[in-house]
Order: structure tokens, then sequence, then C-alpha cells
């Protein structure tokens, strides 16, 4: 089950006004058993995504488990994201404070706040394992948190608050 298997559906919720809710009850979606945040994030905002849809061709989405996963500061220092958009996590870097204050409203209302108080996002990214995309690979890589991944550079550059830690839905191959 590839990404683009859900490009037609994704785009059909969307137009049909029935969003999410819609896409995530249907039967290839239930089928691949990912937690809602990591179906709606990666695969309900992404599957029509070019760039998307180049980096992750050849993922079978239905190979991959996710859970939860406290990772360091240092490893989102340096983390890439798909080849196609290598460069922007640097541009969000560069002005954070930016970032963070046109996220102020709708289900983004807080995350000013969780960066000033807790020094991390609200919502975890999505990161995969890179053996997933190249078997001899190893480390992660970024899918889907680009901007949140950006500011937290930019905030550990200026010297701001910044976790040591931060959670992230971590996709690996099912055992």
């Amino acid at each position: 089950m590839r990404l683009v298997h859900f490009t037609d559906l994704a785009h059909r919720c969307r137009e049909s006004g029935y969003g999410f809710a819609e896409f995530q009850r249907q039967d290839i979606v239930v089928d691949l058993r990912w937690p809602a945040d990591v179906i709606e994030q990666w695969i309900y905002e992404h599957a029509g995504n070019a760039s998307f849809l180049r980096d992750y061709e050849n993922v079978d989405l239905a190979q991959v488990g996710w859970q939860v996963e406290a990772l360091p500061v240092e490893t989102f220092m340096t983390m890439q994201t798909g080849r196609s958009d290598r460069n922007v996590i640097e541009e969000f870097a560069v002005d954070p404070d930016h970032w963070i204050s046109v996220r102020n409203q709708g289900k983004h209302l807080g995350v000013g706040l969780a960066w000033e108080v807790h020094g991390t996002w609200k919502r975890w990214p999505i990161v995969i394992d890179q053996t997933l995309l190249h078997p001899a690979s190893s480390g992660v890589q970024l899918v889907e948190g680009r901007t949140r991944v950006g500011i937290l550079r930019g905030r550990q550059r200026q010297g701001k608050l910044v976790a040591n830690r931060h959670l992230a839905w971590v996709g690996r191959q099912r055992g």
C-alpha cells in the first residue's frame, strides 16, 4: 500500500465537506492500523502533495508500525526531511518567532505557550526510520513537522527555552 493509493480518497473527503472523520473510516485507511494523528498529518494532509509522493513513493505503508518516542534535541538539530523539501527546515529556523506567532488560532491555539512553558511543540511530528526508505541506511527522517523542527532549531540557536527531549511519532518496520 503506497501513499498514492490515498490521493483520490483524501481529495474526495476534503472536497465533500466530510473531511478527516470520513477519511479515517474508509476500509483502506482502517487496514493500516495507524494512530489517527499520524493518518491525519501524513496521509490525509499530504496524499496529494507531489513532494511527498516522490519522496515516499516506495514506502509500503502497510509495513509501518508507530510508537511515540522521546528523541533528544540533538537528533532534531541534524535530522533531514525528504529530498524534495531538503532545505525547508532551515528556512523555518531563520525566524522561529514569526512561525510561532502565525500559529495562534484553531488547532494551533496554544503553540506559543507550549514553546514558552515547555520548550517543545504541541503536536508530535512524524518521523520514520530511514531503513524504510533505504535498507542500508540508519537514523530517522522527518516526514511531517518541518515547521515545528525549524522552530526548535531556531530557538535552540537563539538560546531560548528548548527541552532536552521531544515526543514524536516514530514509524518503523512492523515486526
